[in-house]
């Protein structure tokens, strides 16, 4: 037992205070057969609130333990079978055995039954942690983006455009179990401009298993949007608005509408989102070279403009009760500005004397549309537990970002100095991915068969074209560049996943991942080609060590390639002396994750992970040109990095009104490498904390209050201060309660900033960012058509695990 489970043991508001139970029994298919992985919910019978829930396992026995005396009854369901509830029984401090229930095909819809439990914003399940998005109320009019801060372990670098969660950056984003296929730098802005009151639950997969690709150094976020989970015809319509920064505005409204009668489901979803902000940044950085000091004080703004509209639809069509088609439409527009940029730069003396001075006035701006489509099939067989399931995918990306700049030069009296400096650059980018994949699983004996195969292709284009101009623009073919890439991935897979005993569960996977690449810098005559094969294993078992205590060990390896801008050695200028540069030479990283997993009476969760991670891509590598006092950041392989983690999350509750939940978690990171011909041996202890308060009150009103802290850490060469956020939130339901109005303040008092250093041998820069994350919101919603029966099916696609590398640059 851990100590932070001893102590709440003997706190008078745990879970464990009061009579308690347990309710056993087993479930069985239409042949008087044990039928495995059927799901058990406890009810309680006053009012239909969920209590606990379960599956079968694979014999079809459930155990659900650690019940407090009452009255309830259980739901048993199981995609494409009858309902069945059982009569009402009282659970004391004894077990109640009920008698064996048998599951028929689903023929008619049974009578409704409302089941009115709200789930909590976190849950940690076995092998996820989950944030119900969809009951936060300060979660509401907010971006994608802003919820993610608030999910514990997981760490939003605003300056550096980054995700990283437990310590760890290569995230992989996916949306409905269908990765992104986006950059980090893409992606962020695509988060920033997705509307949360779309989004159902966001899910944390830390360690996944052979299933899914290999990709993902850190794990998975998979961001689910809210479907239809009715019968007939229903809709829910948002609207929301608010103020960024004490002064730029922003709105969004969203619109769903899902229809499903006899053999066909369809559903429509309509995004719309627009807003301005601003960011600011402030750079010192110290230049030796011939023994003089050349300092550079740089202070910019710019003003930014966003809008982003998505649209997705999909149509099921059930042939027959064991045989399902579907197809997927969804496409976005996301447009993203700063019409107003103004970089102010002090060029100093080792003296602090002023030696040079010039302002840079920039435009710039990015666009991107998508459409992707997906066809998939589903059948389950006549034998029990087999089913066979084929996704294919085509997705286009097509973007296009530029930039001007224009560069003026003052001595230090003010006074104009030197020719005046006109640069523009463009960049055209065009991304095709073709995906397909197979899975097949069946039950062999008492265990569960898990195989597939999966085949990608994406090609890549993007063609800067970098010109100056003098007396007329003409092209600098020293920063211009043309680069294509392609890549090819197969891949299979077999998990089988099992039982040992009572008390001991199993899963055991082996992925084998063959990677063609190419790279090719037409206008450099550089072409890189790869190829390789890994094979990525997958180990996982759970122990039930006692009534109270739960244990789960896992091991898996995997890898992270670079993103394809990241490749390309073009040149990405903020003004003549500060620039960002790819790296052809860039090589996959490959990371051993350990985890060990404590759950104790199914509501206190410790984590325990340690990974060790070879050729670790790392993004915002200082390197600086001293003879011409240029900077740049650059994305480099590192040769080690070591990372330890501790993660507790659990539910205090306080009283019938007030719940609290906690997470805890605590990183040891380490970097390894030779920089500069120097060893680079860097440590540090780091830790997040998020704490979540509802409340509710009478009359339909309940309120939220959570906040989060990152302490001091480190990301490669940079060593990054502390930053955090307190959210207060209010809603109250009306119109019969089909409406909902939210109102919150997400960081109240303006503490989520980034501040960093890094000092490693002539390398001493330092950098501070602000953006307007303090902000006012109100959102309204309005659900309409009925809202109460059985829900059309949740399906992933088969890019799930592609979407994430594309690049452009803003």
């Amino acid at each position: 037992m851990t100590l932070a489970a001893a102590l709440l043991s003997a706190h008078p508001a745990s879970a464990q205070s009061g009579m308690r139970g347990q309710v056993s029994g087993v479930v069985q298919d239409e042949k008087q057969q044990p039928f495995p992985f059927v799901n058990v919910l406890l009810l309680k019978a006053k009012d239909s609130t969920l209590a606990k829930g379960t599956t079968t396992d694979v014999d079809g026995k459930y155990l659900i333990e650690q019940i407090e005396a009452g009255k309830y009854l259980t739901l048993i369901s199981m995609v494409g079978y009858q309902k069945v509830y059982s009569q009402p029984f009282i659970v004391a401090s004894d077990n109640v055995q009920l008698s064996s229930i048998s599951l028929s095909t689903d023929t008619q819809n049974l009578k409704e039954l409302t089941v009115v439990a709200k789930k909590p914003f976190i849950e940690q399940q076995i092998d996820r942690t989950v944030l119900n998005v969809e009951n936060s109320i300060v979660a509401a009019g907010a971006t994608a983006l802003e919820v993610l801060e608030r999910a514990p372990g997981v760490t939003v670098d605003q300056q550096n455009e980054r995700l990283m969660l437990r310590g760890k950056d290569g995230v992989i984003v996916q949306i409905d179990g269908k990765q992104t296929f986006l950059s980090q730098q893409e992606l962020m802005n695509l988060l920033r401009n997705t509307p949360s009151d779309n989004i159902e639950k966001i899910e944390l997969i830390t360690n996944p298993s052979s299933k899914y690709d290999a990709a993902g150094n850190s794990g998975i976020i998979n961001i689910k949007f809210k479907r239809n989970k009715n019968f007939g015809t229903n809709g829910t319509f948002t609207v929301g608005g608010g103020v960024v920064g004490d002064k730029y505005g922003r709105g969004n409204s969203s619109l769903s509408l899902n229809h499903r009668e006899g053999k066909i489901s369809t559903f429509a979803n309509l995004n719309g989102y627009k807003g301005r902000g601003f960011n600011t940044n402030e750079i010192y950085r110290t230049i030796p070279f011939n023994d003089n000091i050349t300092i550079f004080d740089q202070e910019s703004s710019r003003i930014n403009n966003s809008a982003n509209y998505s649209l997705r639809a999909g149509i099921d069509y059930f042939v027959t009760k064991k045989t399902t088609v579907g197809a997927l439409v969804s496409g976005f527009y996301n447009d993203w500005s700063t019409p107003i940029g103004e970089t102010n730069t002090r060029i100093l003396n080792g003296d602090l004397s002023v030696r040079q001075t010039y302002r840079t006035v920039s435009e710039s701006g990015s666009k991107m549309n998508n459409l992707s489509a997906n066809v998939n099939l589903k059948h389950q067989f006549d034998d029990k537990g087999k089913e066979l399931t084929f996704d294919a995918d085509y997705v286009q990306y097509n973007g296009k970002s530029n930039n001007l700049l224009d560069t003026r030069y003052f001595n230090p009296g003010g006074e104009s100095a030197g020719t005046p400096e006109l640069v523009r650059n463009s960049m055209p980018s065009n991304i095709n991915i073709g995906v397909a994949k197979m899975d097949y699983t069946q039950l062999v004996g008492k265990a569960k068969l898990e195989a597939g195969l999966k085949t990608s292709y994406v090609a890549s284009d993007n063609n800067m074209r970098f010109e100056i101009k003098l007396d007329d623009w003409s092209l600098d073919p020293t920063r211009t560049n043309h680069f294509k890439y392609t890549e090819n991935i197969n891949a299979a897979y077999t998990n089988l996943s099992g039982k040992i005993n009572a008390k001991t569960q199993y899963q055991l996977g082996l992925r084998a991942e063959h990677t063609h690449s190419v790279g090719n810098s037409v206008t450099l005559n550089d072409i890189r080609d790869r190829n390789y094969v890994n094979l990525f294993p997958s180990v996982f078992v759970s122990r039930q060590l006692d009534s109270s205590n739960v244990l789960n060990l896992s091991y898996s390896r995997r890898i992270d390639r670079p993103d394809y801008q990241s490749l390309n050695p073009f040149e990405f200028y903020l003004d003549p002396f500060t620039f960002q540069r790819g790296n052809p030479n860039l090589k996959p990283q490959f990371t051993h994750a350990f985890q060990l997993a404590h759950t104790y009476k199914s509501f206190l969760n410790t984590t325990l992970a340690y990974s060790k991670i070879k050729d670790v891509i790392v993004r915002e590598v200082p390197r600086q040109i001293a003879s011409e006092n240029k900077t740049y950041i650059t994305t480099e392989n590192l040769d080690n990095q070591d990372n330890l983690s501790l993660t507790i999350s659990m539910p205090l509750p306080v009283t019938k009104w007030w719940t609290v939940q906690t997470n805890f978690t605590g990183v040891y990171n380490r970097y390894q490498t030779f920089y500069q011909n120097e060893l680079f041996d860097v440590e540090q202890i780091n830790w997040n904390a998020y704490v979540n308060n509802q409340f509710r009150l009478p009359k339909g009103w309940s309120a939220e209050v959570s906040g989060w802290y990152n302490s001091a850490s480190i990301y490669g060469f940079f060593q990054v201060n502390p930053q955090g956020m307190l959210n207060l939130g209010l809603q109250k339901t009306m119109l019969d309660k089909k409406g909902t109005l939210r109102l919150n303040v997400n960081d109240l008092f303006w503490t989520n900033q980034f501040k960093g250093v890094a000092e490693f041998n002539e390398i001493n820069l330092r950098v501070q960012s602000r953006w307007p994350s303090r902000q006012v919101r109100a959102t309204f919603t309005y659900r309409f058509g009925n809202q109460n029966v059985k829900g059309a099916r949740q399906r992933k696609t088969g890019s799930d695990e592609l979407q994430q590398r594309v690049q452009t640059n803003n």
